[in-house]
């Protein structure tokens, strides 16, 4: 066979120069900073180090840096760790397949110094000396000895400063620290023995020293947790399964608090983490989103963590069994802390009567001590063990004061499926607006409203029916108000007579800071202290008083959830997240006065048709469909 080194014809193939091929490597392995601070910690943790500081400026464009007391390297070693498929973890193939360490590829390292400038301070303890290494865009700058701490120092600046088209990719900062602190949660996790620091732009977010799991997870994300974890642990010859779950009132609108670790490394499986959610679904409405943190242990050869680049997705070599231990072993866990009988088999063929009984009595959370309001529309079939909500929420009832023009929501928003009501139908409800903007008449009253299962509103038309989603039309107020306060240079506020301090998580702090000047534009008055805690001085002058921390906690929640899927600026999206906060809930009983004042509102809107997210707040029914049912 002719050698492939002896062809002298013009070949279209060629290697690719290192530089070249270690970028194309960063655009799988290194998607963001959050990427490149996972790969810092994991090495970090592999190095043995008992303490661990994460340092990022900028959410991580300008500079992440981790800190650790761990092994260090020689020389030799600190300039082998960026050559590509340089590795200390993997000797031969036996070893890809019992795989213990986080980081093995030997390529993440290379790809980060291909597309930042590094700085690398190593040294280990038998050295009278360190190593300094820097490198800039994979070409090395300096190598020499120098005075350091035990363990390692490595700096990541500007990062793709040499690949614009990967930087302008990247989404807000606030965005991004989102990233890395999830990326944070996940080593500190899972490393409860080692002690953590993050700090970021100067401000200290965590400093965690060495702990148990629940109070790991109480620091990370709040003294609510405290008393609301249910620890569980059981183990079989095949697999150990532990963790801790939270009490579902402190479930939230949006993904972020579910982790799942396999042999310490944090993992995604979508099979195990929907039959994990769906336990919860007693207990929690529609989208919400319980904390869990669920460690497997599991002999390393069953387990395939090498089927993705960034190494978070994983295969079992049992998946079903897997699976269906841990939906065991969590099912027991849940049951047990809600003292839930087994009363399969016994339940009478009623109405659901025998449960809703035994879970009164038994429960810790039933009917309206469960964390939701009653009468909030919650999905009867997933929440209050088949408990029917009740008439009222026993809140008091406010509206907004009238509305003045606004900006309509542009593109980028879920769209509804089909707009309600044609030209003939709009002209019907513009003379009803019109109707409706004079005073008071007999005549009016005669016509009255009623509310449908406390949910909608019917009232007639001069040609038909209206029916009017009383939660969607009052979304649809608070939002137009909203976005009219922000346009205020003073909006109205009312100011509490004793301030409420709240202690937020890094994440809502993150995102509280970002959204600090919209907030308070909104009529809330809110004061950013140190140590994620913020006090809260007054709120929007037409919301009720009472439920100041989580009105906040609820409305950051809510824009995460929104920033994930509209493109719409922030000052929108904060006021998307307040309205659905703050509305009136599909339950809530209503007198003939606030259905006829909710109207008026209603129809005193920019866009009456359609709430912030374009779903219909009303539908209209003309005489002839109605007289057409008859026929």
């Amino acid at each position: 066979m002719k050698s492939i080194s002896s062809e002298t014809d013009n070949s279209i193939i060629e290697s690719m120069p290192p530089e070249l091929s270690n970028k194309i490597a960063a655009g799988e392995v290194i998607q963001r900073p959050a990427s490149v601070a996972k790969e810092l910690l994991d090495n970090a943790v592999d190095a043995g180090a008992d303490r661990i500081k994460l340092i990022v400026m900028q959410a991580g464009r300008t500079l992440i840096q981790v800190i650790d007391n761990g092994c260090g390297m020689s020389a030799r070693d600190a300039r082998l760790c960026f050559e590509r498929h340089a590795t200390s973890k993997i000797k031969s193939i036996d070893d890809l397949f019992k795989i213990r360490t986080m980081g093995f590829r030997g390529e993440a390292m290379a790809s980060i110094a291909s597309v930042s400038q590094v700085e690398l301070k190593t040294k280990r303890v038998e050295d009278e000396a360190g190593t300094l290494l820097e490198i800039w865009g994979g070409e090395e700058k300096k190598f020499e000895p120098v005075a350091t701490d035990d363990g390692t120092s490595i700096a990541i600046r500007n990062l793709f400063f040499n690949v614009p088209a990967r930087r302008q990719f990247l989404k807000t900062d606030a965005t991004e620290l989102r990233h890395i602190i999830k990326t944070f949660h996940h080593a500190a996790l899972a490393n409860t023995e080692i002690a953590f620091e993050m700090h970021a732009d100067g401000d200290k977010i965590y400093q965690l020293p060495a702990q148990s799991l629940q109070q790991r997870i109480t620091e990370l994300f709040g003294k609510r947790y405290r008393a609301s974890l249910i620890p569980f642990s059981e183990e079989t010859s095949y697999v150990k399964i532990s963790g801790v779950l939270a009490d579902p009132k402190l479930a939230k609108k949006s993904r972020g608090e579910q982790f799942l670790f396999v042999n310490g490394r944090p993992f995604q499986h979508r099979s195990l983490s929907y039959v994990v959610l769906s336990l919860f679904d007693a207990w929690t409405r529609k989208n919400e989103y319980p904390f869990y943190a669920i460690f497997l242990e599991i002999d390393p050869s069953m387990v395939d963590v090498n089927v993705h680049p960034a190494k978070m997705e994983v295969k079992f070599e049992d998946d079903r069994s897997v699976v269906q231990l841990t939906r065991s072993v969590v099912k027991k866990a849940i049951n047990e802390y809600f003292v839930v009988p087994d009363v399969q088999g016994q339940r009478s063929e009623s109405s659901g009567q025998d449960f809703d009984v035994s879970f009164e009595h038994f429960g810790r959370h039933g009917g309206g001590s469960s964390g939701f309001p009653q009468g909030s529309g919650r999905d009867t079939n997933r929440g209050y063990g088949g408990q029917k909500p009740s008439g009222g929420s026993g809140e008091n009832f406010s509206f907004p004061s009238r509305i003045n023009r606004r900006e309509r929501i542009g593109d980028g928003e879920e769209q509804a499926d089909r707009l309600y009501g044609s030209p003939e139908e709009e002209q019907a409800f513009s003379a009803e607006k019109e109707e409706r903007t004079e005073s008071a008449s007999p005549q009016k009253k005669e016509k009255g409203f009623w509310q449908l299962h406390n949910r909608f509103i019917l009232t007639q038309t001069r040609t038909g029916l209206c029916v009017i989603d009383q939660h969607a039309a009052h979304k649809r107020i608070i939002y137009e108000k909203t976005l009219s306060a922000t346009e205020e240079s003073l909006p109205g506020t009312q100011q509490l007579l004793f301030a409420q301090t709240v202690e937020l998580n890094a994440t809502e702090f993150s995102l509280l800071k970002e959204l600090h000047d919209i907030i308070q534009r909104m009529g809330f008055s809110i004061e950013l202290l140190s140590g994620n805690t913020a006090i809260i001085n007054g709120v929007p002058a037409d919301i009720d008083i009472g439920d100041e921390q989580g009105v906040l906690r609820a409305m950051l929640q809510q824009y995460r959830s929104l920033d994930k899927k509209l493109s719409v600026d922030s000052r929108r999206k904060v006021a998307i997240a307040f309205a659905a906060r703050t509305a009136i809930p599909r339950g809530k009983v209503l007198t003939e006065s606030e259905m006829e004042m909710l109207i008026d509102q209603l129809f005193a809107c920019e866009e009456p048709y359609h709430d912030p997210l374009q779903k219909p707040t009303l539908i209209y029914m003309p005489m002839d469909e109605i007289q057409n049912r008859f026929r």
